[in-house]
C-alpha cells in the first residue's frame, strides 16, 4: 500500500462560483480566529513518559460548549491501537472510530418507499463505546498541524487489519516495453484502501516514434479509458492476465467550463485511409519527406493531400503543429456532401406528458409547464428549423394544434386508442419560432388544464405509438413524461411486483421487460432515428424495468423521481433543474458510431444505450452527451510486429446547428510481451466500470445472482492469475496484488453492495433505476455511484470550500474510506453518491457547528430532504460552496441535480446512510476484512486448481 499523499485540498467540480459561491463572511461569534503566529497553534508539551501533550488551542470557546481535553486512551475492542508518539494528534480525529456492532437492515428515505424489512430496526447506538474527545470539536483557520493530522487519520488502522505496512513505489511509472521487471506485491491485509486514489487517472505511455511526441496525448480520461494501459503481445498473454481488455468511452461527453472545446475543423478535403477508412490523426507517420502518411491502424501508406503542406493563399509552408487534427486525439470534422445522404435533420422534440389523476395531484404536469416555457429560448434552434409538439394522455389521447395562424390552441381529443388515427397531422408538429406565441399560450394554460380529473388510467403506449406516426418521417426525440404504471389499451401493464420474490433465482424477472412491445417499439423508433427519453415520477410501483427498454435502445436517458411531490421545493427544484437541462443541452441526431482497431485486435462485446448493427457499427438515433458506452476487446493473432495498437471511434451525426459532422476519437496502447508490465499498467476504475455495465446486461438478460458472480469472479480470477504468476507457495497466508489493482477488490465489494446487485429487500423499480445508472453514466459518475465519495466537514484547513482562482471549481477536502470505523461522534461527514448529497448528523456533532451550519440546533433539525439556509457566516458559506460544486458538476456531466438530505444518527433514514458504508459488514454482506478472507480462499482454490489442471 502506498503511502497517502499529503492532504492538500484536491479541485474538484465545473460551474462558476458565481451567486452560491461568495466569498465568505466572518462568522459573528467568532467560532473562528486565525491567529497571527499560526506557528503557536503547533506548540507542544510533553510528559514524563514522553508522550506530546497539545497546548491550549489558539481560539476562544463559550460557556457550554465542548472544550477540549487531554486523557489518555485505553484500547478498547472495535478502536484502531492508541496513537504513537510520533503520531499524537494535534487536531480533530476523523480516523479513531467508535465501534458499531450488530447488524441492521438498511432503510432508504420515506421519499424512495417504506423500509424494505419486517420487523423494528436493531441499529447500533452509535454512543455505545464512545469516548470523550481529546481534541478541539473543530477547526480553527490558521492551525498549521491540520494537513498532517488529516493524513494520520486516513492512515491510521482500523479493526481487521494488520500494522500498515511501509510505503511502496511505484516500479513501473516508466515502462520499458523491452524488458521485464521485478514486480511488487502489497498485502491487501495490511491497511484499509487508499480511497484518495480512485480519482486519480493513469496516462497511457504514448510509443516514442511519433513526431512531435512532446505535442502528442491520448484524448482526456473522461472521453476514453482502457482497462489495459500496456496491451499484451497475444491472446495467451491476455488470457494468462485474466484481465478483461476492454475501453470506456464518452466520445460526445458534455464539457465542462474549465475544459478545453474539442476543435471543429472544415478542411477541403477529409482525410481517409483508403484501406481500413479511419480518419487522419496526430499519431499516423509522415513518410516520403511528409509527402505521404503512415495509418496508424492499418499501416497502409497514403497520398497527402497538398494543403497539408503548403498553403496556396498566403505562399507559405503550413505548419503542422497548428492542424488540429494532426494535433488533438478528439476532434470534429464538418462533413463535406458524400456523408450526407438527405438534408439534416432539424432538433425535433415531441413532448408526451401523463395528464391523469397522479400527475396532477403530484404537481408534475404544472411544473413541466412552467419549466418548458421558460425554457423556450434555450432550445436550440441556431437555423430557426426547430420543431417541438405535444400530446397529453390519461384514459384518451390530446393532440394539439399549434399552427401558428391560431390565436388560441386547439385540442383535439382521440378516445379510439386501440386504433390510432392521428387529427390534424400537419399542425401538431411545427416550428417553434413560427408558432412561438401559440406555444406560449398553450403552455400557460396546460397546468390548469385538466386540474379536476379523476381519471387514473395511463394509455402509454398509445401515446407512444401517436407521437412516432407523428414524427416517425423526419426523427428526433420523443419525451415521456409518465407518473403511473400504464393501465390502458393494447400492450397495458400490470403490477407484477411481488415481495415474495426477493433474494429467490426468480427476482430477475421482476427486472426484466414485462412486455416486448416496449423493446420493438424501441428498435422501431431507432430505425426512423427517433430517441425516447423517459421521465417516471411515482409515488407507488410503474415497472421501471419495462419503461427503460425504452431509452435503453434508442439512445436515451431515465430520469426517476419517487414520491415526486412538487409542494416541496427540493423536488420542484430537481425536476426542474433537469429539464431546463434536458431541453437546452446539445445533441447529435440520426447519427452511428463505428469503431476501428488495429488487425489482430477484434471487438467481441458492446454495452450501452443503443442499437448494436453490427459488431463494430452501432445505430444512435440520438447521441446523447449524457451516455456512456463500453466495448471489450479480444486479440485474435500476435501482435509481434506491432509497437502499439490503436482504437478510433468516429460519430456520424447532425449537430444542433443542422450541420452533419463527424466526432473522431483516436486511442493507442502500447504493446508489451512482458506479463508484469501487462498488470502494472492495468486500470481498476475502468475493470469496475467496465465489469458493471457486463453485470448489468447479465442481470437483464438472466439472473441477478449471475451478475453478482459476474463481479466476483472477474476479481478472484485477476487476483488468481497474479499469484500464480508472480507469488511464491510460502505466500499462501496473504493476499497479494499489484500496486495499481490495490483498489480493485474494494471497489469488486463496493459494486457487488451496490443497490443494483445487493442481496436484500428492494423494491424492483429502485433496483431498476440503478441499473439504468450503471449502464449509461460516464466513468466519473458511475465510480462515485460505485464507491460513494465521503467527506469530514467538521475539519476544514485554510483552503476547503474556498473558490481555486481562475477556474469554477472550489477546494475539496480529502476523501476518507467508507466504513464507520473512520467516523467520529462528534463529526459532521457529507456524502456525494452522484445521486445523492447527505450530511450525517449524530447527538455529539459539534452543536457550534451544526447551529453555523442549519442556523437551528440539532433538536430542530428536520431529517430528510432540505435546503440548507442562506449562509451568513464562513463555515456555512465554504459548505454550501462544495454542496454547489457538486451539484452543478452532475448537473453538467449527468444531467443530475443530486437532493440534499440531513441524516441524523436517531432517525428512521439512518440505516440508508450505513447501506453506504461498503466497508462494513451490512446484513448479509461481509466487511472488508472479511471480503478479503474470503478473495483469499477463493484465490487460493483457483491457483490449487490451475496447478491441477
Amino acid at each position: 500500500m502506498t503511502s497517502q499523499p499529503p492532504m492538500t485540498p484536491q479541485p474538484m467540480g465545473t460551474q462558476p462560483p458565481l451567486g452560491q459561491m461568495q466569498q465568505p463572511q466572518p462568522l459573528q461569534n467568532q467560532l473562528f480566529r486565525p491567529q497571527n503566529n499560526p506557528m503557536q497553534a503547533q506548540q507542544q508539551s510533553f510528559s514524563r513518559s514522553g508522550t506530546p501533550q497539545m497546548s491550549r488551542p489558539p481560539y476562544q470557546m463559550t460557556s457550554g460548549q465542548f472544550s477540549p481535553q487531554l486523557s489518555s486512551r485505553s484500547p478498547s475492542p472495535g478502536f484502531p491501537p492508541p496513537p504513537t508518539d510520533k503520531q499524537m494528534p494535534q487536531s480533530p480525529n476523523i480516523g479513531n472510530a467508535s465501534p458499531i456492532t450488530g447488524r441492521h437492515r438498511q432503510k432508504y428515505p420515506e421519499q424512495m418507499g417504506k423500509a424494505y424489512s419486517n420487523g423494528p430496526e436493531s441499529l447500533p447506538n452509535m454512543n455505545q463505546g464512545m469516548q470523550t474527545p481529546q481534541q478541539p470539536q473543530f477547526f480553527v483557520p490558521g492551525n498549521m498541524g491540520q494537513q498532517n493530522m488529516m493524513q494520520r487519520d486516513l492512515q491510521s488502522p482500523v479493526p481487521g487489519f494488520q500494522s500498515p505496512m511501509n510505503s511502496l513505489s511505484n516500479s513501473f511509472s516508466n515502462m520499458n516495453l523491452n524488458s521485464q521487471k521485478n514486480v511488487t506485491s502489497v498485502s491487501l491485509f495490511n491497511a484499509p484502501p487508499n480511497v484518495q486514489t480512485i480519482d486519480n487517472c493513469p496516462e497511457p505511455v504514448i510509443p516514442a516514434q511519433f513526431c512531435m511526441q512532446s505535442e502528442k496525448k491520448n484524448p482526456p480520461y473522461g472521453y476514453c479509458c482502457s482497462t489495459l494501459n500496456a496491451v499484451p503481445q497475444n491472446n495467451a498473454l491476455l488470457q494468462k492476465s485474466k484481465i478483461p481488455f476492454g475501453l470506456v468511452l464518452s466520445p460526445y461527453k458534455n464539457i465542462g467550463p474549465d475544459e478545453a472545446e474539442v476543435p471543429v475543423v472544415s478542411p477541403e478535403v477529409i482525410v481517409r485511409c483508403k484501406i481500413c477508412r479511419a480518419y487522419i490523426n496526430p499519431f499516423v507517420t509522415f513518410v516520403d519527406q511528409g509527402t505521404r502518411w503512415k495509418c496508424n491502424i492499418c499501416h497502409v501508406v497514403n497520398d497527402l493531400p497538398a494543403f497539408y503542406s503548403w498553403d496556396s493563399k498566403t505562399r507559405q509552408a503550413i505548419d503542422r503543429s497548428t492542424i488540429p487534427e494532426l494535433n488533438s486525439a478528439v476532434v470534429e470534422f464538418v462533413a463535406t456532401k458524400e456523408y450526407t445522404h438527405r438534408p439534416p435533420q432539424p432538433v425535433v422534440m415531441m413532448l408526451v406528458i401523463d395528464v391523469s389523476f397522479q400527475s396532477i395531484q403530484s404537481g408534475m404536469v404544472a411544473t413541466a409547464a412552467r419549466t418548458i416555457l421558460s425554457s423556450l429560448d434555450s432550445i436550440p434552434n441556431y437555423d430557426n428549423r426547430t420543431k417541438i409538439g405535444f400530446i397529453t394522455y390519461d384514459s384518451t389521447l390530446h393532440f394539439y394544434n399549434l399552427n401558428s395562424s391560431l390565436t388560441e390552441p386547439q385540442m383535439l381529443v382521440v378516445s379510439d386508442i386501440d386504433d390510432i388515427f392521428i387529427p390534424a397531422p400537419d399542425d401538431l408538429l411545427v416550428n417553434l419560432s413560427e408558432s412561438r406565441a401559440v406555444i406560449e399560450n398553450f403552455l400557460n394554460k396546460l397546468g390548469n388544464m385538466h386540474k379536476n380529473t379523476q381519471n387514473v388510467s395511463s394509455a402509454l403506449p398509445a401515446a407512444l405509438t401517436a407521437a412516432n406516426k407523428v414524427i416517425g418521417s423526419i426523427g428526433g426525440k420523443i419525451a415521456v413524461f409518465q407518473s403511473n404504471l400504464p393501465n390502458c389499451g393494447k400492450n397495458s401493464l400490470k403490477k407484477r411486483e411481488d415481495p415474495t420474490l426477493y433474494n429467490t433465482s426468480k427476482e430477475s424477472t421482476l427486472l426484466q421487460p414485462a412486455d416486448h412491445w416496449y423493446k420493438d417499439f424501441a428498435l422501431d423508433c431507432s430505425k426512423k432515428q427517433i430517441c425516447v427519453d423517459a421521465f417516471i415520477f411515482s409515488g407507488q410501483y410503474t415497472d421501471v424495468a419495462t419503461i427503460s427498454a425504452l431509452p435503453r435502445f434508442t439512445g436515451g436517458s431515465v430520469y426517476f423521481y419517487p414520491g415526486f411531490d412538487a409542494s416541496r421545493v427540493e423536488d420542484a427544484t430537481k425536476f426542474s433543474s433537469e429539464l431546463n437541462r434536458f431541453l437546452s443541452k446539445k445533441h447529435g441526431f440520426e447519427a452511428v458510431l463505428r469503431m476501428r482497431s488495429t488487425r489482430g485486435v477484434s471487438i467481441k462485446g458492446f454495452y450501452g444505450n443503443f442499437f448494436l448493427m453490427a459488431t463494430d457499427l452501432v445505430q444512435l438515433p440520438n447521441v446523447n452527451p449524457d451516455n456512456c458506452y463500453a466495448l471489450e476487446a479480444s486479440i485474435e493473432k500476435d501482435l509481434t510486429s506491432e509497437q502499439f495498437i490503436s482504437f478510433q471511434s468516429a460519430i456520424l451525426h447532425t449537430s444542433n446547428n443542422g450541420e452533419r459532422r463527424i466526432r473522431v476519437v483516436t486511442n493507442v496502447i502500447p504493446v508489451t510481451n512482458s506479463l508484469t508490465e501487462v498488470f502494472a499498467n492495468a486500470d481498476p476504475r475502468a475493470i469496475a466500470v467496465l465489469t458493471a455495465k457486463k453485470a448489468v446486461e447479465r442481470t437483464i438478460s438472466d439472473k441477478l445472482e449471475d451478475a453478482r458472480n459476474l463481479i466476483i469472479s472477474t476479481c478472484v480470477d485477476i487476483m488468481g492469475a497474479y499469484k500464480q504468476a508472480f507469488t511464491s507457495s510460502g505466500q499462501a497466508s496473504q493476499l497479494l496484488i499489484i500496486e495499481n489493482l490495490a483498489l480493485l477488490p474494494v471497489l469488486v465489494q463496493a459494486l457487488l453492495k451496490n443497490i443494483a446487485f445487493r442481496r436484500g429487500n428492494i423494491p424492483s423499480d429502485i433496483r431498476s433505476f440503478a441499473l439504468s445508472v450503471l449502464y449509461g453514466s460516464p466513468i466519473e459518475n458511475s465510480l462515485a455511484y460505485i464507491y460513494s465519495k465521503l467527506y469530514a466537514i467538521h475539519i476544514l484547513d485554510a483552503n476547503t470550500g474556498l473558490p481555486i482562482p481562475n477556474t469554477s471549481q472550489v477546494y475539496m477536502p480529502p476523501r476518507i474510506n467508507l466504513s464507520m470505523q473512520r467516523m467520529t461522534q462528534d463529526g459532521i461527514y457529507l456524502l456525494d453518491n452522484s445521486q445523492h448529497i447527505i450530511i450525517w448528523l449524530s447527538r455529539g456533532s459539534n452543536p457550534e457547528l451544526v447551529n453555523a451550519l442549519f442556523q437551528k440546533p440539532y433538536e430542530a433539525i428536520q431529517s430528510g430532504k432540505t435546503t440548507l439556509p442562506t449562509p451568513n457566516n464562513d463555515y456555512a458559506t465554504r459548505i454550501n460552496n462544495i454542496i454547489e460544486c457538486i451539484r452543478k458538476s452532475r448537473l453538467i456531466s449527468y444531467n443530475n441535480m443530486p437532493y440534499v438530505y440531513v441524516v441524523k444518527e436517531d432517525d428512521n433514514n439512518r440505516g440508508w446512510f450505513i447501506s453506504h458504508m461498503v466497508e462494513d459488514k451490512l446484513d448479509s454482506e461481509l466487511s472488508y476484512p472479511q471480503f478479503l478472507s474470503h478473495l483469499r480462499e477463493q484465490v487460493n482454490y483457483k491457483n490449487i486448481f490451475y496447478k491441477l489442471y
